[in-house]
């Protein structure tokens, strides 16, 4: 091959390695902007069935565990939470652990509604392929805070896998909590104390 031909080769493979970074990184931002639209949807959405109300119906409060969790995928939060313990359950328990978990997340998330009526500022957002870390924060009663989201695309919809408050994970919180009962006590065990936080949160 003459140098001339080696040149032109090399040049054309650079011209495609450039071209497909570019593709990237434009990807990247086009997922990054999708990913704020929707969580400032989310945001409004929150504070427009929030408005200045301090009591809400049962239909009202229903909205809004709709609204506040609907961005939320409870069966890669609840699956991260139980780690190795996951993969040795059957379907049905798997189900019925997702569904109880996330039965429990959404009522708790109604537990301080002023939270939803912070501003929030959206400070930055990186991608990588199929997954998102969103850094945001706040100011909650005069206190200043770091919240921040990891994100999964799942069906072609981004989903928030985890919510980490001031560096603390809430996904590892669980996982802390969660797999020191399966290890102790087992599976079964677990499943027997979320289905009674759950009827306690129902009922409050």
């Amino acid at each position: 091959m003459t140098a001339r031909l080696y040149k032109s080769v090399f040049l054309l493979l650079m011209g495609f390695f450039l071209a497909s970074g570019g593709a990237s990184t434009a990807n990247a931002q086009d997922r990054a902007r999708e990913i704020r639209t929707l969580l400032e949807q989310r945001d409004r959405e929150i504070k427009g069935l929030l408005g200045t109300k301090k009591t809400f119906t049962d239909q009202q409060r229903e909205q809004l565990k709709n609204v506040i969790n609907g961005v939320i995928d409870f069966e890669a939060m609840g699956r991260d939470a139980l780690g190795a313990h996951w993969a040795k359950l059957t379907p049905a328990q798997k189900k019925e652990f997702v569904d109880v978990f996330g039965e429990i997340v959404r009522a708790q998330s109604l537990a301080d509604l002023d939270m939803y009526r912070t501003k929030v500022a959206y400070n930055k957002i990186n991608v990588k392929g199929d997954s998102a870390f969103v850094q945001t924060s706040v100011t909650y009663k005069n206190v200043p805070a770091r919240v921040d989201y990891a994100l999964g695309l799942k069906n072609g919809k981004w989903y928030v896998e985890d919510i980490i408050l001031d560096d603390v994970s809430t996904t590892g919180g669980y996982a802390r909590s969660f797999q020191a009962v399966v290890r102790k006590r087992g599976f079964d065990a677990l499943m027997t104390s979320l289905r009674k936080k759950r009827d306690q949160v129902a009922a409050g």
